[in-house]
């Protein structure tokens, strides 16, 4: 199985944005999409180093793919959306409307937000140039199981989120801007004052959400450590890993072993766990009642 690692959802600092991507050029994973997914308003603090990071991960021999917007609403989302078709290099569609700036036939990846939950509509998808596609996190495993056997059938690449907060949603409205009575065109960007978004609690002080700008994740974290095998034996061909904030070399060195078989998912789930920041870890939307649900739990 490879490891693939997603855009940052994300609003850090240039210089944090580069050095990231320079660390996962070091990393055991086969294939990068590295881009804005959230706000365009973020674009150009770090646009001007882009190119250099494709440089450095294409010289590390890791395929790379540019994310488009999960979002498009104004006029220069479109133009950005339309130059990334002009750049060479694979694009992640996040938003189907990317579609319409690729030549029909180019070969391009599908993020984990183009809800795809159907045979016909992977087919569809196929059938327009995509190679790759990661699933939407919140598929279970029978339907897994049943869209690999079909994208196995077209040769096409399927990814499930291996670990990472889940994107849920995206809004045309910004939490993060609202939370400082900000109005959006002047949210001063608050959103980079949480680097691996904010988290939010019920009103009884439960662990629930996590706002990031326009964007709501899921507070816990997703975790494949222990579905791995099973999501091998379902079809599945490679695994994302969402970026964050702490040491993500060791992640995807833990995962690399994971899939090599020299190291068990609990030892995967103990070391992620200890790790700072601490996340709370998940599985439950492949085989849990809940997608807060963690089967890591269940075990101790």
């Amino acid at each position: 199985m490879k490891l693939t690692v997603g855009p940052n959802q994300f609003f850090w600092k240039a210089d944090a944005w580069a050095a990231f991507y320079d660390g996962v050029a070091k990393a055991p994973v086969d294939h990068v999409s590295l881009g804005e997914m959230v706000c365009s308003k973020r674009m150009p603090f770090y646009q001007d180093r882009i190119a250099d990071a494709l440089a450095v991960l294409q010289a590390a021999g890791k395929t790379v793919a540019l994310s488009s917007l999960a979002l498009v609403t104004l006029k220069r989302e479109r133009k950005m959306t339309a130059e990334l078709a002009e750049m060479g290099v694979e694009i992640e569609v996040n938003d189907l409307t990317a579609l319409a700036h690729l030549p029909a036939g180019t070969p391009f990846s599908v993020g984990p937000l183009v809800n795809v939950y159907n045979e016909s509509t992977l087919r569809w998808l196929a059938g327009r140039g995509a190679v790759r596609l990661c699933l939407p996190p919140e598929l279970p495993l029978d339907p897994i199981a049943t869209l690999a056997a079909t994208a196995r059938e077209l040769g096409v690449e399927i990814e499930v989120w291996g670990y990472g907060r889940v994107p849920l949603a995206i809004s045309g409205r910004c939490y993060h801007a609202r939370l400082h009575a900000r109005p959006k065109d002047n949210c001063q960007f608050a959103c980079e004052d949480d680097p691996d978004g904010l988290s939010i609690a019920t009103r009884e002080g439960q662990p629930f959400l996590a706002m990031n700008g326009v964007q709501t994740l899921a507070d816990s974290y997703a975790c494949m450590a222990l579905q791995a095998d099973a999501l091998a034996q379902a079809g599945v061909t490679t695994l994302r890993l969402s970026p964050h904030t702490g040491d993500f070399g060791q992640v995807c060195l833990l995962f690399r072993d994971l899939l090599d078989g020299r190291i068990a998912g609990a030892e995967v789930a103990a070391a992620l766990t200890a790790q700072t920041p601490r996340p709370r870890l998940s599985d439950g939307f492949v085989r849990g009642a809940r997608g807060a649900d963690w089967s890591g739990a269940v075990v101790a």
